[in-house]
């Protein structure tokens, strides 16, 4: 049986990788998942400032062929061994990770629905639609307190990329979805229902 490929999609701090987790707890070693930000291009021929002046809120900032192919191996089945992003550099960590197939393939990122070569890889689409207001302050307090940044530059990433790539490229993706899963207050029932969603799709 070929694996059951779910592609989750959404703006900055929605809540993706949330719902993500409460899945992985849930199928366990059934379910693996591959994460866009990993596959963000290597730029260890630029300087870090350098670096922390590229829209990383654009497709082209990543490996989509990379991304592209890791996908179609692991739905043949085939063990990839994938980059990992260190966030604090602006650029891919010398580490890799070993990641098998699975039945269940999710994709996490902000394009994962805008990537057309993405997008048509997936068995099952959804997008987490989160007010605006709510995302912000989530990315904020994520990234000052986990990522190393300022307040300062995370409004001026915000105002100069985040928002006007969101409003570009993720916002319009979300038609493509079979599922928008309203992310303001919680996501249990939603959860429930992608579960079973899947149940029936693996029976």
């Amino acid at each position: 049986m070929k694996p059951y490929v779910i592609g989750i999609a959404g703006g900055s701090a929605s809540g993706k990788t949330s719902i993500v987790n409460a899945l992985k707890k849930f199928f366990n070693d059934n379910l693996t998942v591959l994460y866009f930000d990993d596959y963000y291009k290597d730029l260890s021929d630029l300087s870090y400032e350098e670096r922390s002046r590229v829209n990383f809120d654009h497709p082209d900032a990543f490996d989509l062929d990379l991304l592209a192919e890791h996908l179609n191996l692991l739905k043949q089945g085939k063990t990839i061994i994938k980059p990992i992003y260190d966030f604090t550099k602006h650029n891919r960590s010398e580490k890799t990770e070993v990641l098998a197939a699975a039945p269940i393939i999710l994709v996490d990122g902000l394009f994962t629905l805008a990537v057309e070569s993405i997008c048509s890889c997936c068995d099952l689409r959804l997008y987490v639609d989160t007010p605006a207001d709510i995302r912000f302050i989530r990315r904020l307090e994520r990234d000052m307190l986990e990522r190393g940044r300022s307040l300062e530059s995370v409004k001026k990433q915000y105002l100069t990329t985040v928002r006007p790539m969101h409003e570009q490229f993720v916002e319009p993706s979300k038609y493509k979805a079979d599922l928008i899963v309203p992310n303001n207050v919680g996501y249990d029932t939603a959860v429930d229902v992608i579960i079973s969603k899947i149940y029936s799709k693996l029976q």
